[in-house]
């Protein structure tokens, strides 16, 4: 488990680069809203979206000394994604980091109600992708789209039983996720995606083995030092360790 940065060599960095901004889809809790904290800690202004108004992301953003701004976005309408993108017109995006994703329990798949499997789906898989193209142009040569994935969309790794809706949700996500990185590839961005590991969220339950706390500062670091670094769509862990297939 990674520990917290060292804050003097924090500090040498911050100082070293310029503003940096970053857009955080899907902080309203859990992983998204400890990385808008993390990022505005370590210097970056940050845009963070949430479903409904309020609450703890609101917080954070009445205590952030305006570093953090918060936007309202349904991430699966199309409409309030196009309007979203009206909105931040003429924003620079350092990183566009879409964090966003529902479970629906642990059935087999035969068991998955349709309309269950298309929710999940819609959320998990297609819904990232539609905001990547929507947004991707606010993000210059040089800067980073992100994905939060998980090694559960690992096919590689899919050894053990459960929760077959949500492994295959992320192996769309992670398919989609290549499919855009050829698409785009001569576009100088940085593209990721990223296995925070099993944390102790709404999502991932309460005895899951990791913090928020710990794992996004680790996060962080593999964000800040892929920046600039085009090629490839990478899948990384939270230790910058590549995730297979």
């Amino acid at each position: 488990m990674s520990a917290p940065s060292d804050p003097s060599a924090l500090s040498d960095r911050q100082a070293a680069v310029p503003d940096r901004h970053a857009l955080v889809v899907g902080a309203s809790r859990g992983l998204g809203l400890v990385l808008v904290d993390e990022l505005a800690r370590r210097g970056w202004r940050v845009t963070a979206t949430t479903r409904r108004p309020g609450g703890a992301l609101q917080a954070s953003a009445d205590a952030g000394n305006g570093r953090v701004s918060v936007e309202s976005l349904e991430m699966t309408s199309p409409e309030q994604v196009a309007d979203l993108r009206r909105r931040l017109t003429g924003r620079r995006l350092n990183l566009l980091f879409v964090n966003a994703a529902i479970d629906r329990g642990d059935l087999p798949i035969h068991e998955v109600p349709t309309d269950m499997f298309t929710e999940v789906m819609v959320t998990n898989a297609l819904s990232p992708l539609r905001v990547l193209e929507a947004l991707r142009d606010l993000v210059p040569p040089g800067g980073t789209v992100a994905v939060m994935s998980s090694e559960q969309g690992s096919v590689s790794l899919n050894t053990e039983g459960g929760y077959e809706l949500y492994k295959a949700s992320k192996a769309a996500l992670n398919q989609l996720m290549r499919s855009y990185a050829t698409r785009h590839a001569g576009d100088g961005h940085t593209k990721l995606l990223i296995d925070p590991g099993h944390n102790r969220t709404l999502l991932g339950g309460p005895d899951a083995p990791l913090a928020p706390e710990e794992t996004m500062p680790a996060v962080a670091d593999v964000l800040e030092a892929q920046a600039g670094v085009p090629g490839d769509l990478r899948f990384l862990d939270r230790h910058g360790a590549v995730v297979p297939w």
